[in-house]
């Protein structure tokens, strides 16, 4: 999917919901954790926070984003800008179930937005999944192609 950066921008957070930045390892880790009970699956959270603290250590520009309601991550998502161009990826976004329907998704991925725009991003480009589609499609980005997700592993 492929849009403008500003047709995702201008959600805030349901009453109860804080989203915020989150830079320290323990708490990236704690978000990637969330993540994999919503995608389930082969857990990716270990693989997952090894590479977003390598980007890091590199400086790309990475992000990883989370919604808490009372202190516990219900909603997180990364965004990661693509050096030397005016756009960014935002990845991983996942709700817990219970927390769905909420403007949950809308407001994190808002912040996400908002945070690349005040560094040049101009648009936004994800792999979404059908979850995530309809949501990012009422703002405003259009569906260019499809993706097959699989992981390849050696004997």
């Amino acid at each position: 999917m492929l849009g403008a950066a500003s047709a995702l921008i201008g959600t805030e957070p349901p009453a109860g919901v804080t989203v915020r930045q989150l830079t320290h390892p323990e708490d990236i880790r704690a978000a990637l954790d969330m993540q994999d009970s919503v995608f389930g699956g082969t857990p990716r959270a270990e693989r997952m926070l090894s590479a977003i603290l390598e980007q890091r250590a590199r400086e790309e520009p990475v992000e990883v984003w989370a919604a808490e309601v009372d202190g516990r991550i219900v909603s997180a998502g990364r965004i990661d800008l693509v050096p030397g161009t005016e756009f960014a990826g935002i990845w991983g976004g996942a709700t817990l179930a219970d927390y769905r329907g909420r403007g949950i998704y809308r407001a994190l991925t808002s912040a996400r937005v908002r945070s690349a725009m005040s560094r040049g991003v101009r648009w936004i480009h994800s792999d979404s999944t059908e979850d995530s589609r309809p949501i990012l499609e009422r703002a405003g980005l259009v569906k260019v192609t499809e993706t097959v997700p699989w992981m390849w592993q050696r004997a």
